[in-house]
């Protein structure tokens, strides 16, 4: 039977459902009523249709930029661009990926190139670019991200009498905040000490109440030399205790939006699940607004340093990539159906894989997991978090997570082990195939074989292949419904048994580099927030 499209019509919720409601250089803002305004910097294209609700001709810069200005006497070093940061924003369309590592690279690129109109660098998806008008963006009034635009210095500098208010303003109230600070500082030291009583006084086996100065004297103050990576809630540093024990600590960042009770219940969660393929929490540590969670070292870690790596992916032939797959896949089945919590991870992708010595996977970083009691089996969220490419359909469009969520995540982590390719940045062929188009194609020409990563090709199990792209295939199916539970997946891995036929998967929303994002905004009011 063919299989084809059916394109249904949604009637907005409101204007800013609409695409481009507000034209280039326009911001809609979704508040009540939604409305249209100009981004700093720009003034309506036409004023007066403007005025009379037609925003779709959108806006103009009101001022030159620095760079565009002929080069002239009187011009030269009067002054140079500025970016102005907007926060809580959908991303325009219309965006170009640069592999620029940091936000600074993501900034001096931008900065460098006149052409570069705005940026954005999304921790777990990267630097983004726009050359052209910016269109379609939406600003929230909570969540988004920061889009930085390129103005004009003088549109964000101000006046001699603006200057003068604000220094008076801060003179004045400067007695008030020190007493201020003072009187907070107060109130945090007796809320450490009940936030750590409380946990005390509760039986979590093993788990260490560490100081602070034993942290920082671990990690070195916390010496960039000793930064792991950066997680979606904070960096990751190598520390070694005075007893020569390695470990590694989470330092969750004030902007993490995780507050003390989730720290305490992150923490309570974490040390109830002991697992081989689980990373370890060793203790915990709080002081003032720091927050720290101190777990075990693995000497080799994350798998995405290896699989992504040219020449460290060599390392991990076809056997070890197979042991890797069954290791994460037991790791799941202990989270979803053995341990004494049903837990939903939410964020399972290969950088939150870590390796031990013998390169054997442990699921870390459980900072968006949920918890499951009793006959639970699905839940909901209108802000939806975790990492692009990664997140099943009907959590993206609809915040509904469940069990199956994390078996979609799974299946996009195993083809990606297979190829040794990314899904954010896989393309393939003129048309830029997907990964899991490339995955669902493949299998239908040659069960999948021909899939696997060229570089171990001599060590691999055609049959061990195939059948893992198939399961691969299985998870990432578009209904949960069609998904294995992890039951059977863990089951598949290891037996010989007749696998089910997928049906053809949804390669829409996929993440490429080269693409743009696919907006879902006309279809849900949910909020994304990537990693």
């Amino acid at each position: 039977m063919e299989q084809g499209w059916v394109l249904k019509f949604v009637t907005p919720a409101n204007s800013c459902d609409v695409y481009g409601a507000c034209g280039p250089f326009g911001l809609c803002v979704t508040s009540t009523p939604t409305k249209c305004k100009c981004i700093r910097g720009f003034v309506p294209k036409y004023k007066e249709a403007w005025k009379g609700g037609n925003t779709t001709s959108g806006c103009v810069r009101r001022t030159e930029l620095s760079c565009q200005a002929k080069s002239s006497t009187k011009t030269q070093g009067k002054g140079s661009d500025v970016f102005y940061r907007l926060a809580n924003v959908k991303p325009p369309d219309l965006y170009e990926y640069a592999s620029f590592v940091d936000a600074d690279q993501c900034h001096q690129g931008c900065l460098s190139n006149c052409s570069c109109t705005a940026f954005a660098y999304i921790t777990g998806i990267g630097c983004l670019l726009w050359s052209q008008e910016l269109i379609d963006t939406v600003r929230y009034s909570i969540g988004g991200e920061f889009l930085s635009i390129r103005l004009a210095s003088s549109e964000l500098a101000g006046s001699r009498k603006t200057k003068i208010i604000a220094g008076s303003i801060s003179l004045s109230i400067f007695v008030i905040l020190a007493f201020a600070s003072y009187k907070y500082w107060r109130y945090r030291a007796k809320q450490n000490d009940s936030w750590k009583n409380g946990l005390e006084t509760q039986e979590i086996s093993g788990l260490t109440f560490f100081e602070m100065n034993t942290i920082r004297a671990a990690t070195n103050n916390f010496n960039v030399s000793n930064k792991l990576g950066q997680g979606g809630f904070g960096p990751v540093y190598k520390g070694k205790l005075s007893d020569r024990k390695e470990v590694a600590v989470k330092r969750l960042s004030s902007s993490s939006g995780q507050g003390t009770e989730e720290f305490m219940n992150e923490i309570k969660l974490i040390s109830k699940l002991q697992h081989r393929n689980l990373v370890r929490l060793l203790g915990c540590c709080i002081d003032g607004e720091e927050k720290l969670l101190i777990y075990e070292f693995l000497v080799n870690k994350s798998l995405d340093n290896f699989l992504f790596d040219l020449t460290l992916k060599l390392q991990i032939d076809w056997p070890k990539r197979f042991n890797i797959i069954q290791g994460v896949a037991r790791g799941l089945l202990y989270l979803h159906r053995d341990s004494c919590l049903r837990v939903i991870h939410r964020d399972l992708k290969v950088s939150n894989i870590l390796l031990d010595e013998n390169m054997n996977p442990k699921i870390s970083d459980f900072g968006l997991a949920r918890m499951f009691r009793g006959t639970q089996h699905q839940d909901n969220t209108r802000r939806v978090v975790g990492t692009l490419g990664y997140m099943s359909p009907e959590y993206a469009w609809t915040g509904m997570f469940s069990e199956k969520s994390d078996i979609y995540a799974f299946g996009v982590l195993q083809l990606e082990i297979i190829s040794g390719k990314k899904i954010s940045s896989f393309s393939c062929g003129k048309e830029g195939k997907t990964l899991l188009e490339y995955a669902w194609e493949s299998w239908l020409e040659t069960g999948g074989v021909d899939m696997l990563d060229q570089g171990i090709s001599s060590s691999c199990s055609p049959v061990e292949v195939a059948r893992c792209v198939q399961i691969g295939l299985l998870c990432i199916q578009q209904q949960a419904i069609d998904r294995p539970n992890i039951a059977q997946v863990v089951s598949m891995i290891t037996s010989a048994t007749d696998l089910p036929t997928p049906k053809q998967p949804v390669f829409a929303l996929q993440i490429q580099d080269q693409e743009s994002v696919v907006s879902v905004n006309h279809i849900t009011q949910t909020e994304i927030y990537g990693r």
